[in-house]
């Protein structure tokens, strides 16, 4: 299992209900959670080892949302 890290521009429950059908039956994604209260609206996934930061961003990218990598 790795940690994903990102800062995001989800910044409410709604943005956060909408994404939950995306992650929620991603094949990779273990566990996910966005925290709207931090400053950089920062979204945290567990994932298995083969899913990789620019799966995610690209995911994102793709749903309208920005999407930057917080751990490099």
């Amino acid at each position: 299992m790795k940690l994903l890290i990102f800062q995001t521009n989800i910044d409410n429950k709604q943005n956060v209900d909408a994404l939950q059908p995306i992650f929620n039956n991603h094949h990779h994604i273990l566990n996910w959670h966005v925290d709207t209260e931090d400053i950089d609206n920062v979204l945290r996934i567990e994932a298995h080892e083969n899913l990789h930061e620019n799966d995610i961003i690209d995911l994102m990218t793709i749903h309208g949302y920005y999407c930057g990598d917080l751990m490099s």
